[in-house]
């Protein structure tokens, strides 16, 4: 009896080490394209300059502010001239380095709605969902939210 627990559990483990190994491997352009946020109210375009990954707000769902019935504004950012630039356009995320892990790094991420910014990183869940974790200082210290990729 100990020899086949002994057997299924050294089969188990050489399975799950090959489903492991026969994960998808990403290359750095594969989050090149349009994101859905999770909040479903932005379309985000990442791509690539100096072999960096940046990403722009280029759909709103509500692009008119409420109160102005004008084109939204940044009017959270602390830097009182940005507060006039309108959010479609904005590049929320800047920097990011893809470092073969599935993982981009060394980014930072901006939050219109608050006007802050986050030290980030960008992980693969799937070929079409990104995991980014905007943080202060260490990654525990942060949030996570979900970008899903935008279908032609």
């Amino acid at each position: 009896m100990h020899k086949l627990r002994f057997t299924f559990m050294v089969l188990t483990a050489i399975l799950f080490t090959g489903l492991q190994a026969s994960g998808q491997a990403y290359r750095a352009d594969d989050v090149l394209g349009l994101w859905l946020n999770e909040d479903e109210d932005a379309h985000i375009e990442v791509f690539k300059k100096d072999g960096k990954y940046f990403g722009k707000i280029i759909w709103l769902k509500l692009p008119i502010d409420d109160e102005t019935g004008k084109a939204k504004l940044d009017k959270h950012n602390s830097d009182e001239e940005l507060q006039k630039k309108p959010v479609l356009g904005l590049e929320v995320t800047k920097d990011f380095v893809f470092d073969d892990d599935d993982t981009y790094e060394d980014g930072s991420i901006y939050d219109p709605k608050n006007g802050k910014k986050y030290s980030c990183y960008m992980r693969y869940e799937s070929l079409d969902k990104l995991k980014i974790r905007g943080y202060i200082g260490i990654t525990l210290l942060g949030r996570t939210t979900y970008w899903t990729r935008v279908k032609n």
